[in-house]
């Protein structure tokens, strides 16, 4: 495990230069505009940026979403940072692609509330804006080019230059020896078999409590959004389950899980070691699993804003 992991968390100049926004530039500006646009929501109060802010870890850090008229929404606030490694979105894998997730925030009323026709009739009244879609799509602002603009920016959004990762290039002063006894830990545990690959996770479901009651534990009822998976598949399988977060800069994306429960990532290694794999920590190893966690946290290279 420890050979695998090391591998797919050392980002090559090879895999660098083959991004997927290499040569979209214009497309990329085009997209981060409108992420930061509140004309996309009905009131234009918010925008993508409200509720995941690149420059504060990709989310809200609220327990839950907030919508348009302070509406409160059902479940955590994924971080938009290096989204673009995730094999679906959302905690439940609704949106299998970004491109198709863009869509989902702006009819639904607890989020930006509007549809697509009065955003697409706001964002055509404005000129500058129209000439930008033509020059870049051949055609003015539709709902299918806005959706690909955002998620062209999106994917842009990658932090492959923590601490870790450049241990993992040979700068071994990059790593504190705390942080190098809690990668160690974090594989002898085996928190590497669900966070793996390049973002330390994003490519597979798991339920949540495998060996234990999580919702015990929590000890509030559940909610809808508690059954994740159930949600989009309705198979009785995969009740509790949800797409394994990412671990890169998990340090900025407080409070944890999907229902926002754990205040702090000492909280949250706690209740993962438990409840996922049946083995409590003590203070050393936690202290040690959050240096490695803390050293995962990196830098966005795009412009944000």
């Amino acid at each position: 495990m420890a050979a695998c992991v090391l591998l797919a968390c050392a980002p090559s100049q090879e895999s660098a230069q083959s991004s997927p926004t290499t040569g979209k530039e214009e497309r990329i500006e085009l997209g981060r505009d409108l992420f930061f646009d509140v004309r996309l929501s009905a009131d234009e109060t918010i925008s993508c940026a409200s509720c995941h802010d690149p420059s504060k870890g990709g989310d809200d850090g609220r327990v839950t979403a907030m919508g348009i008229g302070g509406a409160i929404g059902p479940i955590n606030t994924p971080t938009v940072l290096n989204a673009g490694l995730n094999f679906s979105q959302c905690w439940d894998g609704r949106s299998p692609t970004l491109e198709d997730q863009v869509h989902q925030p702006i009819g639904n009323p607890q989020e930006m509330g509007e549809g697509w026709d009065p955003v697409l009739s706001r964002l055509n009244q404005d000129a500058e804006m129209v000439e930008r879609f033509r020059e870049i799509y051949g055609e003015g602002p539709a709902a299918a080019n806005i959706a690909d603009a955002i998620a062209t920016y999106e994917k842009a959004l990658l932090t492959l230059n923590s601490p870790f990762d450049l241990y993992q290039g040979g700068e071994k002063e990059s790593l504190s020896p705390e942080a190098a006894r809690g990668f160690a830990e974090f594989q002898r545990l085996g928190c590497a078999s669900c966070h793996q690959g390049l973002a330390f996770g994003g490519n597979m479901y798991e339920r949540i409590g495998i060996m234990g009651d999580y919702f015990a534990l929590r000890g509030t009822p559940l909610t809808e959004a508690d059954l994740g998976r159930y949600n989009v598949t309705g198979r009785e399988e995969d009740k509790y389950k949800f797409k394994v977060p990412g671990l890169r800069n998990v340090a900025l994306t407080q409070p944890y899980f999907h229902d926002g429960s754990a205040a702090t990532l000492e909280e949250a290694v706690r209740t993962m070691a438990e409840l996922q794999i049946g083995l409590p920590v003590d203070d050393v190893q936690v202290s040690q699993l959050v240096a490695f966690l803390e050293s995962l946290t990196g830098v966005v290279e795009a412009e944000l804003r």
